[in-house]
């Protein structure tokens, strides 16, 4: 591996893909240091949300968003949302591109439908991270983190507010801008990359947390030994997520091919290729949906709680005491239920605009054994579902290991996020490798 470490970096052009992407993940980590001003107390109070566990649901919500932007939210830096709005955009316009005829056509009009379409993706972005921006900023009133009296768009602090929101939001399209600037002149996807570094970055100070609680509640050679069964429970975590993310069903596919034999005799044959059917195929999606779907009535507890009706303050606090208690078995049931249903969604969605049985018609290929057109389509979606089944159940148990474990150290998202950016940076490594005549990574 190390040699052909070497050899990738004894590429010239690959040398200097490298070099860009890691300087731009520098600049990213100087802009992390820049930081919303608060005071002394106000630093105090941001940090307990996250280190005193007395608000287990609001400490959920922060702990998601603060993995994704590497610790910068706890700082409140200017990219304190990183690019969760983008892929929060990437994601309304997948959805939308099946009801939405017009957004159809674009994806059907090659790389100029494409380019609009990502155009399209980032005009949505701004409004999003600017909601985001005043939702979080909202929390934070509300804990006292930010002052009520001078944190208003209708007061007379009107303009330092708007500053705070526009920062925010700025800060995240910066980053997209670099997500953008690392997939033409680095290596892998730039989104995906900003993600990573951020989850690689906050990946020591979760460490550090874990061992200090475990100190605190059994002593320094216990500690050594949750840390050890971590470890180990990390590893295999790892290892079945790649396992699951390479694993395929392989779909045997015949093409009709003609030759000429002999004095102009045409004679039929048939080439034989496959479609690759993902066991996983809606990739970390399905874990963002059931923690936006679990995340948005602790959010709403959290305004419902200061209310004036007695009646809201009661359902509030049932709800961040009962319903969205993250100690509950029943909560954790939940939360495994709404991952499985989300993933067979977003599979079946992603499998449909693919429109796989329409263009094997049209290119004249069948299936052995299933006529084309419709029967063939009915093959594809059921055996999906049953490939999908395994996938399906993997990330429901994925999502709610870190509350077995009883340790927020094995983020389910931020281990599939490293795992599968990993894998695909290495498969587009080795296609540059051997687009150059060398050794790769995989062979």
């Amino acid at each position: 591996m190390l040699g052909r470490l070497l050899s990738v970096w004894s590429i010239p052009d690959l040398r200097k893909k490298i070099i860009f992407t890691l300087i731009i993940l520098l600049l990213m980590r100087v802009l992390a240091h820049i930081t919303v001003p608060l005071t002394h107390q106000q630093e105090q109070t941001l940090a307990s949300l996250f280190t005193s566990g007395q608000n287990q649901n609001l400490g959920q919500l922060l702990g998601l968003l603060d993995i994704f932007s590497g610790g910068s939210l706890q700082t409140y830096s200017i990219i304190a949302m990183s690019v969760y709005p983008y892929v929060t955009a990437t994601i309304v316009m997948q959805l939308l591109s099946p009801i939405i005829p017009a957004l159809h056509r674009l994806m059907e009009e090659g790389e100029a439908g494409r380019l609009k379409f990502s155009q399209i993706t980032r005009i949505i972005t701004v409004p999003l991270a600017f909601l985001q921006a005043l939702g979080s900023a909202a929390i934070f009133v509300r804990v006292g983190v930010l002052d009520a009296s001078t944190f208003n768009l209708f007061g007379p602090n009107w303009l330092q507010t708007l500053a705070i929101l526009l920062s925010l939001t700025t800060g995240t399209m910066i980053l997209v801008w670099f997500g953008e600037l690392i997939t033409e002149y680095g290596v892998g996807n730039g989104i995906s990359i900003i993600i990573l570094g951020n989850i690689v970055t906050r990946l020591p100070t979760l460490v550090q947390q874990g061992y200090l609680s475990s100190t605190t509640t059994g002593g320094t050679s216990s500690s050594i030994l949750n840390l050890v069964a971590l470890g180990l429970i990390t590893v295999i975590t790892i290892a079945g997520i790649v396992y699951i993310y390479l694993g395929q069903r392989r779909i045997p596919i015949q093409y009709p091919t003609k030759r000429i034999v002999g004095r102009g005799m045409l004679v039929g044959s048939a080439q034989t290729t496959y479609i690759p059917m993902m066991v996983n195929s809606a990739g970390m999606i399905p874990l963002i949906f059931a923690n936006s779907v679990l995340l948005f009535p602790t959010v709403i507890s959290q305004y419902l709680a200061s209310s004036n009706a007695s009646w809201l303050t009661t359902a509030a606090s049932w709800l961040s005491s009962t319903a969205l208690n993250t100690t509950l078995p029943w909560y954790w049931l939940f939360y495994f239920v709404l991952v499985v249903l989300f993933t067979y969604f977003y599979a079946d969605l992603v499998w449909d605009q693919q429109n796989i049985a329409e263009n094997l018609q049209k290119q004249g290929a069948h299936i052995p054994g299933y006529r084309p057109g419709e029967q063939t389509r009915v093959y594809l979606k059921t055996l999906l579902r049953r490939v999908t089944l395994g996938g399906a159940l993997f990330l429901g148990v994925l999502a709610v290991l870190p509350y077995l474990a009883r340790t927020q150290m094995l983020s389910s998202t931020a281990l599939l996020v490293v795992v599968a950016v990993a894998l695909d940076t290495i498969r587009q490594l080795e296609a540059q490798v051997v687009m150059r005549n060398y050794s790769g990574f995989l062979s």
